[in-house]
């Protein structure tokens, strides 16, 4: 294992990151914000089901200083403390985080593995809630009024992660929030996110080969001139309800290539795509080319997909394409559910505040999902420790375990410990 990749380095890098934060007009030390982001990061790294418990943990001796030596926490805040600091901060704080790491990644080998498409990153980006209430709210929740009078505040956020159809873990990249700003009287949305996200995403990889893969919510003329506004590739899927005009004139076209094939499971799999068609009546100048996909089963069952993309589809690449549009999914799958149902809970109500703090928490408990897809990636040592744990939970449960009872002084000691449960013989037990 590369050492850049190690988990102590990486935390390193994070720390250093906001070490550099301006806190401008602010009655709080830098080191006061530092320590408690480090500590909401500890918690998610760790998987705490609550902010009360790693509060009451933190506590013990042994944890202190497991803390202070793998986290660089130099004196964990309260729980109300770090409430009230996080509180206060901006979303936009938290960036530097993903994007130190996301450097770190570009500087070994790990995210050539990802290149797809002509050395291209597939970019996969989808919404999802964090929070929701029918009493707790703050003046940037988003609403949705019921016609029974009530009324649900929710957070939510829109995702972005480098992904791959043949690589399982994905790289999470900077979250764009969902939220009523100062003054607004409607909701955000997820268009209006998605323009936030990619002006984010090209000012910090200016240089970066991406291809964009969204869902056909975001198959609309304005939101495909932004993605060519700032250089970005895209596959979109498209609904034929949505866009009747260009179905219709698929379907009408002589020039529509198909191919058709069964594979040796009896499978088939039917392909048609056709360049440089308009998207709409209204937009006839914006040429879009066309993909779809249709898998028919023994039983007889079918999956069809379909999909708008900038990149000329022929005979050499339409698999491909395919493959790529379908790995939007992995946002969702490898992502928002992961983060929601093996550990990470991120629909729990850590803590919410009046301004940013249910935000800033989903920032950084995505921030620990980045390190992890990290270690999934390029550590030996967490890999062993996950084989021989089974499943992400029960890692989790046996890091905390060991995080509680054992002085610890090395990450890599913690995962040998697992993998070859010699705890006795690495780490130093609490004799307290």
């Amino acid at each position: 294992m590369c050492k850049k990749y190690n988990i102590k380095n990486q935390i390193e890098i994070i720390k250093k990151s906001y070490n550099k934060l301006i806190i401008k007009e602010r009655k709080i030390s830098s080191k006061t914000v530092v320590n408690c982001l480090m500590s909401g990061l500890a918690m998610f790294s760790l998987k705490y089901p609550s902010l009360l418990q790693f509060d009451q943990g933190k506590k013990d001796e042994i944890i202190s200083h497991n803390l202070k030596k793998l986290y660089g926490v130099e004196n964990a805040p309260s729980d109300t403390y770090m409430r009230e600091i996080l509180d206060e901060l901006s979303p936009n704080d938290i960036r530097v985080g993903f994007k130190d790491l996301f450097r770190l990644l570009q500087t070994g080998k790990q995210l050539k593995k990802y290149q797809y498409l002509d050395g291209h990153y597939l970019v996969s980006i989808d919404g999802t809630q964090h929070f929701a209430s029918n009493k707790i709210h703050c003046d940037n929740c988003c609403e949705q009024h019921h016609r029974n009078g009530t009324v649900t505040y929710h957070h939510n956020l829109l995702g972005a992660a480098v992904v791959s159809p043949e690589i399982k873990a994905v790289i999470p990249l900077c979250p764009e929030p969902i939220l009523k700003r100062d003054g607004d009287t409607k909701n955000d949305c997820e268009q209006n996110a998605a323009d936030r996200l990619i002006t984010h995403l090209r000012r910090e990889h200016p240089h970066l080969k991406m291809i964009v893969v969204e869902d056909a919510l975001y198959s609309k003329a304005p939101h495909i001139r932004k993605l060519k506004q700032f250089n970005l590739k895209y596959i979109i899927g498209a609904k034929a309800t949505d866009h009747k005009y260009l179905f219709k004139v698929i379907n009408q076209s002589k020039q529509i290539q198909c191919i058709e094939f069964e594979d040796d499971h009896k499978i088939k799999h039917r392909y048609r795509f056709i360049n440089n068609v308009s998207l709409n009546k209204s937009n006839k100048d914006l040429k879009v080319n066309f993909l779809d996909y249709t898998q028919i089963k023994k039983n007889g069952n079918k999956l069809y997909f379909s999909w708008i993309t900038d990149i000329p589809i022929n005979q050499d690449n339409y698999k491909q394409l395919m493959l790529a549009g379908r790995s939007r999914w992995k946002i969702e799958n490898e992502t928002f559910n992961t983060l929601k149902n093996q550990g990470y809970q991120l629909e729990h109500n850590f803590g919410h505040g009046k301004k940013n703090l249910s935000t800033i928490f989903s920032f950084l408990m995505l921030l620990a999902f980045l390190i992890d897809q990290i270690q999934m990636l390029a550590s030996i040592p967490f890999q062993k420790a996950l084989y021989k744990a089974k499943s992400k939970v029960s890692l989790w449960f046996k890091l905390r375990s060991l995080f509680s009872h054992f002085i610890i002084n090395d990450w890599n000691d913690v995962f040998l410990s697992i993998a070859y449960k010699q705890t006795a013989n690495i780490l130093t037990p609490n004799t307290s």
